[in-house]
């Protein structure tokens, strides 16, 4: 229910009409006060309103995309004067001819004692009055701008989220081949030896890689899928390992409808198993730790390590995963995770703490 209430308000449409509901809620209070009577308020409001919209739209569609967004600033002010200047006109004679003896008729309709010299001069006399002038000016603009600031807000937030979401978009993109060769290292391995299993070895990539493809592009999955996936790539990986690897998974609290970012845990896993138990001589260890407690969510891998001479021979930057994680944790959750690195002698611990929406 509320994420429908949430993409109405999203629509476009729906956002102009309540902005013009709350401006004009806001405009009658203060007409409304100054007038004594919200009634009238309102109804003056109704009749200046289309001058305030034209405004709007005007400097909205036309002066802001064509002008100012293209960096054309002497051109946008010049513009801006000008359509300023003419609302001025459209207000003053909309109040002259339409606004004004409405409020004069409507006072003495209900015999209040009004002196208003002003309404009886010819209309030209009026439209020259400087203070109404002024007043016009003012009039016109308060609101106007007041939208005109909201949507410069807007168009920022837009223009951020789309930066955001091409360099989310540039990062999984590393994911994809970077996983994607690791599972071919795996296929080829299982070659080499004519392994009878090689055909499931690649049923289950196939698998893993569609997820990785097709839901990886998703802004949320369930955790409850994501878990799946990495516990099918976990069995990928035991048919290659057979008995010489010790794992332990190991995932306490219900998992309901929580949903998570895609393909955050998977590449810590492909790291234990990689820069872990690949390089590891004898019985290597792995140990994965998934926790919920309510929307807090920890997960934690730890595996051993390879000697310091066979460490000491491994390039930089090879942990290719472990910065792609980390930098999208900064986008998709900035203050509500904790991604932490514990880099010993003989064992290497990667902890991840995150309040799920």
């Amino acid at each position: 229910m509320a994420s429908s209430a949430i993409a109405l308000i999203d629509r476009p449409l729906v956002k102009h009409i309540l902005f013009w509901v709350c401006a004009g809620a806001l405009l009658t209070l203060i007409y409304g006060t100054a007038y004594g009577h919200y009634g009238l308020g309102l109804l003056v409001i109704l009749m200046l309103l289309p001058v305030h919209m034209g405004y709007f739209y005007v400097m909205v569609r036309w002066i802001l995309p064509r002008f100012l967004l293209t960096g054309k600033y002497i051109p946008a002010v010049a513009a801006t004067l000008a359509i300023m200047f003419l609302v001025v006109i459209a207000y003053r004679l909309a109040e002259i001819f339409i606004v004004n003896p409405f409020i004069f008729d409507f006072y003495q309709q209900r015999n209040f004692k009004i002196t208003w010299p002003e309404i009886n001069l010819p209309w030209w006399q009026q439209f020259m009055l400087s203070t109404d002038f002024v007043n016009a000016l003012e009039r016109s603009n308060v609101v106007v701008w007041i939208g005109i600031s909201l949507k410069f807000v807007s168009l920022w937030f837009e223009r951020r989220q789309a930066a955001l979401r091409a360099e989310l978009d540039a990062l999984k993109a590393q994911l994809h081949p970077h996983f994607l060769f690791n599972s071919l290292n795996n296929v080829y391995a299982f070659a080499l030896d004519n392994s009878p299993r090689t055909p499931e070895t690649i049923l289950r990539i196939s698998s893993i890689l569609r997820y990785v493809l097709y839901e990886g592009s998703a802004a949320n999955v369930s955790l409850k899928k994501e878990i799946e996936v990495l516990q099918s790539y976990i069995e990928l990986e035991k048919i290659r390992y057979e008995e010489r690897l010790e794992l332990n998974l190991n995932v306490r609290g219900t998992v309901n409808s929580q949903e998570i970012a895609p393909l955050l845990m998977l590449p810590l896993i492909e790291n234990a198993f990689k820069h872990g138990a690949s390089e590891t001589i004898g019985t290597p260890w792995i140990n994965i730790d998934l926790l919920l407690n309510g929307s807090d969510f920890t997960f934690k891998v730890s595996n051993s390590k390879p000697d310091t001479q066979s460490s000491a021979l491994k390039p930089s930057g090879t942990h290719i995963g472990l910065a792609n994680v980390r930098k999208r944790l900064q986008l998709l959750y900035p203050g509500r995770h904790s991604f932490r690195v514990h880099d010993e002698e003989d064992v290497f611990v990667v902890e991840l703490k995150l309040t799920l929406s």
